[in-house]
């Protein structure tokens, strides 16, 4: 019942030079990263979800949209993130929306985000 995203990165040499590998890959699910974690970093959440419900039988597939925000020190690493991301993910789900990139005033932090809807065999 979880999206793959995890291990779509993990797979992908351009996601892992950016964000690490392993348990060391920043990467983080629930939309939380750990305080004081090195930078760029990614973090998902799941925005909703729907089993492939049928009358007759037990649904074979879920249905998912993730929200997928990437931080940084500057623009051009959020943005390398994102792309590498898009890369790995995007032939194994659909990126749906392309979100804004700001800036925080009080972290001075960069921020970009886009959603995915995906669908997961079970």
């Amino acid at each position: 019942m979880t999206p793959p995203i995890v291990e779509a990165c993990a797979a992908s040499a351009a996601v892992t030079a950016l964000l690490g590998a392993g348990v060391d890959m920043r990467l983080y699910s629930f939309g939380e990263a750990e305080e004081g974690v090195a930078k760029p970093y990614a973090v998902w959440q799941l925005i909703t979800g729907d089993p492939e419900n049928y009358l007759a039988g037990r649904p074979d597939v879920d249905s998912f949209t993730l929200q997928v925000d990437i931080y940084g020190t500057t623009g051009t690493s959020v943005r390398s993130v994102r792309d590498a991301i898009r890369d790995a993910i995007e032939l194994r789900a659909n990126i749906t929306r392309w979100g804004g990139e700001s800036r925080d005033p009080t972290t001075k932090n960069y921020r970009t985000s886009f959603d995915v809807d995906w669908i997961v065999r079970r």
